[in-house]
């Protein structure tokens, strides 16, 4: 059986290892992000979420549309379970889903800032109901907040996702230039 040549990219020879690598990363972003698309899209404050990527630094995430005609950006990031090996295909753990949470209130004076968002599509995320969740937080809840907004996932497995908030607009407005440059009222 003659192997078929593969393509040298720009920037070296094809390794079949790495890209192995990347396609089992992408199915795990890409299964994260539709549990995404369906739990958010199930609060009574969002009019839209849709699959959102650029080309170059953010390869998946999510484009949320609120009521008030806001918009956020946020990427999809991952960190796999400890002990687990991302050339291997995943194998989801299941356990006990968190307690459904009171949805927070997102407008103050009919603005959202980048906090309310948090807890607000944090909630969201818990009360999916996921039997791989095993917490959702806002990144300002940790005991270090972190540099740039956003909202964290713990899976049962041990494994991690995050949602880094990477653009926002009031509404009418396009998204800013300068990633996590983020409004402070949207």
């Amino acid at each position: 059986m003659n192997a078929v040549p593969r393509p040298e990219a720009a920037i070296g020879p094809y390794d079949e290892a790495a890209q192995s690598k990347m396609e089992i990363e992408n199915v795990r972003s890409e299964r994260f992000q539709q549990l995404c698309l369906a739990a958010l899209a199930k609060g009574r404050d969002i009019q839209a979420v849709e699959p959102w990527s650029e080309e170059g630094s953010r390869p998946r995430g999510l484009a949320i549309t609120f009521t008030s005609g806001a918009q956020l950006w946020a990427g999809i990031t991952g960190v796999a379970a400890p002990g687990e090996k991302l050339d291997q295909p995943e194998t989801p753990v299941t356990g006990e889903p968190s307690a459904e949470v009171q949805l927070p209130a997102l407008y103050e004076q009919g603005m959202i800032t980048p906090a309310r968002a948090e807890l607000y599509l944090a909630a969201l995320l818990v009360n999916a109901a996921s039997d791989e969740i095993a917490r959702a937080y806002g990144y300002s809840d940790r005991p270090t907040p972190a540099m740039h907004p956003g909202v964290g996932v713990e899976f049962h497995s041990g494994a991690r996702a995050n949602l880094p908030f990477v653009h926002t607009a009031r509404p009418g407005q396009g998204r800013g230039r300068n990633a996590f440059q983020l409004q402070s009222e949207f």
